[in-house]
């Protein structure tokens, strides 16, 4: 894998990676360019989340609805590009970044995990998007997330791209409106095989796990997320190659 993925797959397994950025309650909010400026002076990677404005445009932002980082109602695929990036987040002068603007920050000097935050039954218009981004970005990357037939999209058309595999132990509580055998295959990572990720990013929730060293074994690395306090990656870390961590200075 390194001869193919070159400093990629090296960053991928050192150093740490900031959970949205380098942020903190009194800083810098998450997901924001100012959290990942903060991570690159820090050395650490950065993994921050992608979702589709109206107009087709790669906008960095987690959460599915906008009022809790901004105080306004609706969702990012409802608004313009240039409407998200006029609102503040957090109540501070950070406002919603653009990936191709985020990239443009970071440059070479981290590597970014970039999380598709891709419904399922709509792969395809924000795996173009960020493909399309990343042939003008020259630094190290990687695209994750929970979705594996956005993972199999990557794979089919465009296998250069380094993927990893979001998952955890998706409890009944926490995905009612999933089918329970659905989420007994996700947690027994049974949708690696419709993913073929190159590495996995694992919820504390499921490690360690049999399963998970099984395709460490076999060359997976395994990515630990998100890991709050010292003492959890303590508890994990001979099961697992790098973490995602906040809260705290890995």
């Amino acid at each position: 894998m390194r001869a193919r993925f070159g400093e990629a797959w090296d960053r991928l397994l050192a150093p740490a990676v900031a959970h949205r950025g380098l942020w903190t309650k009194d800083g810098p909010p998450e997901n924001s360019l100012g959290a990942f400026e903060l991570a690159c002076e820090g050395g650490y990677g950065i993994e921050l989340d992608v979702q589709l404005s109206s107009d087709g445009e790669a906008m960095v932002f987690h959460d599915g609805r906008l009022n809790r980082m901004t105080g306004q109602e609706g969702r990012i695929g409802e608004h313009t590009a240039a409407d998200l990036a006029a609102l503040p987040l957090a109540g501070t002068d950070e406002t919603i970044p653009t990936l191709v603007e985020t990239l443009a920050l970071v440059g070479h000097r981290a590597m970014v995990h970039i999380e598709l935050k891709t419904p399922y039954g709509e792969v395809g218009p924000l795996e173009q998007r960020v493909h399309d981004i990343l042939l003008d970005h020259n630094g190290p990357t990687a695209v994750i997330g929970f979705n594996p037939y956005s993972h199999a999209w990557f794979a089919e058309r465009h296998p250069q791209i380094l993927r990893g595999l979001d998952s955890y132990a998706y409890s009944a509580a926490g995905n009612a409106r999933m089918a329970p055998e659905q989420r007994k295959s996700f947690a027994r990572l049974e949708h690696v095989a419709i993913a073929r990720p190159h590495f996995l990013a694992l919820g504390l929730d499921m490690l360690p796990s049999a399963r998970a060293d099984h395709y460490r074994k076999e060359g997976m690395p395994v990515v630990a997320w998100t890991v709050r306090q010292p003492a959890e990656w303590d508890k994990i870390k001979d099961h697992c190659d790098n973490l995602i961590f906040e809260g705290f200075a890995a």
